[in-house]
């Protein structure tokens, strides 16, 4: 954002029209806190703005400008001598305009005002004074709310990492123009609150000089899960030519993860699926899925023709361990060897993880898909693993030239190719063993559909990361009767399939 901010003002935009533009779309929304009752966010006793030496606490000093115009109590803190030449510009105005400003930082302990934190916002790279920090915390043990302007104060706006001892708890954050990164990574969930993103309608232009690499954020607008890639196919298609999908999954200690990993490969819409699974799960298999069709164990050569994509892992239970990373020996189960030289989509979760290593996965024949959570990933690659997900995950991606899908809060994939997403929203309501299975049948039966239609794209697998985490929000907020289980966002799942079609 700070590069195409450059651009604009390189190309002659004033850097007064900028702020004035960002600070009036941030004031809208703030204003539209205010209950018409005269309650929601906005008390009677109004709001404090805490404002920055920089950009940043320019917007926030428009922000105070409109709150005050529009007839709502306004202070302001400012613990800095000096600010940049624009912000004291708004400074004086502010003054002028008769709005008071606190010499002594404000009173922690009064819930009953909003605060706006604009002290830094974008860019920030170190941490805070003591005073700052002490009026934070202090702040932070409250029930009074907060509001961020773009980043919160104390947060790295790249990593989402704590650049101090504390950083500010905000209730909402108001992203301007594009994501940041570190908003979304799970180690700021605590600080950010709510994220929504400010819109700057920057040019297209410029937009499109971004590079490929750049991440994208899934779920940021209300139209992505409709604009997401899907795969198409002939109206006259039959079940066979819609994708032919065969999940490897289960055992006597795992039974209902075949179960998780079937319904979320049903949700996806494939044509026809076949399973690979214990006898004490195959028993009662027809009961719950009866459109599946069962291969018996172990399997053969022939249980490979004839498909496009196959799911390994849900389930599975511990088998052998894969020798050290940097050996090329496969597990000695007879039934893995196929999966190396299979032409298809391959799709690995789980234990399907556990019983491979780098070197297989880069001696792969075919396209392959792995979706870890972070203590597989940190298994696979250890010298990964403390690297932040996106950049974690794009470098494995590299290195073995597979598709990853990592795990976690806020979903990341990466492609072999150097592109990567990662997901915006999620629910922690949502959070509960099975999310997983479901996850992996449902990404490998799109991707399955990927590959008879065409070829299964990384993209393919965002739009399932995409799909998952808001079938999760859909069911946490109390819309879909079963609830946040993982067989009620399959559900969602397969409902929201229907939708999109």
């Amino acid at each position: 954002m700070a590069a195409l901010e450059g651009t604009l003002f390189a190309s002659g935009l004033p850097v007064e029209a900028l702020m004035e533009k960002a600070a009036l779309a941030l004031s809208r929304r703030i204003l539209a806190l205010r209950a018409p009752d005269g309650g929601g966010w906005i008390p009677a006793q109004g709001v404090v703005v805490l404002v920055g030496p920089g950009h940043n606490g320019g917007d926030g000093l428009v922000v105070a400008r409109e709150l005050h115009l529009a007839g709502i109590p306004v202070q302001l803190w400012s613990p800095f001598e000096r600010r940049k030449p624009l912000t004291e510009q708004h400074w004086k105005h502010a003054h002028w305009l008769g709005i008071p400003m606190l010499k002594d930082p404000p009173p922690a302990d009064e819930p009953t005002t909003l605060w706006i934190d604009a002290l830094f916002g974008n860019g920030q790279a170190r941490a805070a004074s003591q005073e700052i920090e002490a009026v934070l915390e202090a702040r932070n043990r409250t029930t009074g709310r907060l509001v961020a302007v773009d980043v919160p104060t104390g947060l790295c706006s790249d990593t989402g990492a704590l650049l101090g001892r504390t950083a500010a708890r905000a209730d909402l954050t108001l992203c301007i123009g594009l994501w940041k990164q570190g908003l979304v990574q799970d180690r700021a969930l605590a600080w950010v609150g709510r994220l929504e993103r400010v819109e700057l309608q920057l040019p297209r232009a410029l937009l499109e000089t971004l590079p490929s690499d750049q991440p994208l954020g899934l779920g940021g607008a209300s139209e992505d899960a409709n604009s997401a890639p899907r795969p198409s196919f002939d109206p006259a298609a039959s079940k066979y030519e819609r994708g032919r999908l065969l999940v490897v999954a289960g055992s006597s200690r795992y039974r209902g993860a075949a179960n998780l990993a079937l319904a979320g490969a049903t949700a996806s819409g494939c044509g026809s699926l076949r399973a690979c699974v214990p006898p004490e799960v195959a028993a009662a298999l027809w009961m719950v899925h009866p459109h599946v069709v069962l291969e018996e164990q172990p399997l053969g050569s022939s249980s490979f023709e004839r498909l496009d994509a196959v799911l390994v892992g849900p389930g599975l239970g511990p088998g052998p361990l894969p020798q050290d990373p940097g050996s090329d020996r496969s597990i000695p189960e007879p039934w893995w060897q196929p999966f190396q030289r299979f032409p298809g989509l391959l799709v690995l979760d789980a234990d399907g993880l556990n019983r491979i290593t780098p070197t297989w996965l880069s001696q792969r024949q075919g396209p392959t898909w792995i979706t870890p959570h972070h203590a597989e990933f940190r298994r696979l690659f250890p010298d990964l693993a403390e690297r932040p997900p996106l950049e974690a995950a794009g470098e494995a991606a590299r290195l073995t030239g597979v598709d990853v899908l990592l795990k976690g809060a806020h979903t990341v994939v990466a492609a072999a190719d150097g592109r990567r997403w990662q997901v915006l929203r999620a629910s922690g309501q949502a959070v509960r063993a099975g999310l997983g299975d479901v996850l992996a049948g449902y990404a490998a039966g799109l991707g399955c559909q990927g590959w008879a239609s065409g070829r299964p794209d990384a993209a393919l697998l965002a739009t399932a990361a995409l799909d998952h985490a808001l079938a999760g929000c859909h069911c946490a907020s109390g819309e879909s009767p079963a609830g946040a289980t993982p067989l009620g966002i399959a559900a969602a799942l397969a409902a929201s399939a229907m939708r999109t079609r």
